[in-house]
């Protein structure tokens, strides 16, 4: 039931990065991170996947929902993808009615709200790319904010009208990258005025320095397995650089997709497995593939040397991973992925070719033999951190749906 406005003040101060982050973040850099000092309370809906299913843009939706929330703001979620006897006490609605239909429910709630945020990933909606989501948001008449969380350097026809679609009946559409933002106003027929680029929020905001870190270094890539995470090639780097003193250990921890299981099975991991033992590196190579909390998380991220993102995927505009990599303060090892190269132009990692372990060896060996270059890395890092906290992103969230509420008419926006 969204909220009456007699329920609490018509504003109310954010809270602050430090309270939310355990950063130690200057009062003059929490103002001029922060859009907006006060803030108009609002009712969302959010179409998307959503814990506990495991995926991106679950976590992505639960923490950006989160920091609405604290803010102030009431999000009730329309759920995509979930079991239906799931109760969660913030879903209002699920998408489908089970038999393939929109749900009489999720539409009420939809038009109940002042902002509907839609998060868009052609694989999470029923049809071909997803194509089932265009008619729903036709017949959302709130104003609606789409994250386009993939956009395609070389879609097909059909993705490309799917998207075009999608960007048709939003109010505004929300890119994480300037890359995404140049691919979409370039490559796909869409209204250049509707996109803004807010960067992907950090779950993971915990600083340290590479000092506090246990004495044999540690590698860590983290999040679902599947094809064309490439960590083929980080593997290959670890036996290139076992001559390195003290010899560094390597983190694989995540479980397989789903996705990936249902249709392929473990074979990715398998391979991955098998790939230790050919390059005699087993006693150099973890794999945990334990569900972890954020606190479990947090520990391990404090616990690494170096960040190991070494994606195949020239399509990887964003990567949560990335983020609360860099919001920890833990220097990055990356492939050419846009949003790597993008974020860690100022110096807070390094960049390297895709599928290309020699390269991905030589920016390990370099920053694990040069600690005043980890150091920096990590000090750029945690320069970066305050603007990538979600209570910032989510406040920029609530600029954006304060902006179209603004531009409806008075009775448009008392509904």
């Amino acid at each position: 039931m969204p909220k009456n406005e007699r329920d609490y003040p018509s504003t109310r101060t954010v809270p602050t990065l430090q309270s939310v982050t355990g950063l130690e973040v200057s009062e003059a850099a929490m103002e001029e991170a922060m859009p907006m000092s006060d803030h108009r309370l609002s009712n969302y809906a959010m179409i998307s996947t959503f814990p506990p299913t495991q995926c991106g843009i679950a976590t992505f939706a639960a923490a950006l929902s989160g920091g609405l929330y604290e803010l102030g703001d009431n999000v009730g979620i329309v759920r995509v993808g979930g079991e239906h006897d799931d109760a969660r006490p913030n879903v209002v609605a699920d998408l489908n009615d089970g038999r393939g239909r929109v749900s009489i429910g999720a539409l009420e709630a939809l038009n109940q709200a002042d902002v509907v945020i839609v998060q868009h990933e052609y694989g999470i909606y029923d049809g071909p790319d997803g194509e089932s989501i265009v008619p729903v948001l036709r017949e959302i008449d709130r104003p609606t904010i789409v994250v386009a969380h993939t956009v395609l350097e070389v879609p097909n026809d059909h993705q490309r009208s799917v998207l075009e679609g999608v960007v048709r009946y939003a109010d505004a559409v929300v890119v994480m990258t300037e890359a995404g933002r140049i691919r979409l106003c370039s490559g796909f027929d869409v209204d250049p005025l509707k996109i803004s680029v807010i960067p992907h929020g950090a779950a993971v905001s915990t600083a340290v320095r590479p000092e506090h870190l246990s004495e044999r270094p540690q590698l860590l890539t983290w999040g679902l397995l599947g094809p064309g995470k490439g960590i083929e090639w980080a593997i290959d780097a670890l036996a290139m650089v076992r001559n390195v003193k003290p010899r560094p250990t390597y983190v694989v921890a995540g479980k397989t997709h789903p996705k990936v299981l249902e249709y392929e099975g473990d074979g990715y991991r398998e391979m991955l497995e098998q790939r230790v033992i050919d390059r005699k590196v087993q006693g150099d190579v973890i794999f945990s593939s334990e569900y972890r909390s954020l606190d479990s998380l947090a520990q391990l991220i404090r616990d690494s040397s170096i960040v190991i993102l070494p994606y195949d995927s020239p399509d990887q505009v964003t990567s949560g991973v990335l983020v609360d990599a860099i919001a920890a303060g833990r220097p990055v090892i990356a492939t050419a992925f846009p949003h790597a190269v993008e974020l860690l132009e100022s110096g807070a990692g390094i960049v390297v070719p895709r599928r290309d372990p020699k390269a991905l060896a030589e920016a390990i060996r370099t920053v694990l033999t040069h600690p005043r270059l980890a150091e920096a890395m990590a000090a750029e890092a945690r320069r970066l951190a305050p603007t990538l906290a979600w209570p910032y992103i989510a406040s920029r969230y609530g600029a954006l749906g304060e902006e179209l509420l603004a531009k409806l008419s008075p009775v448009q926006a008392s509904r």
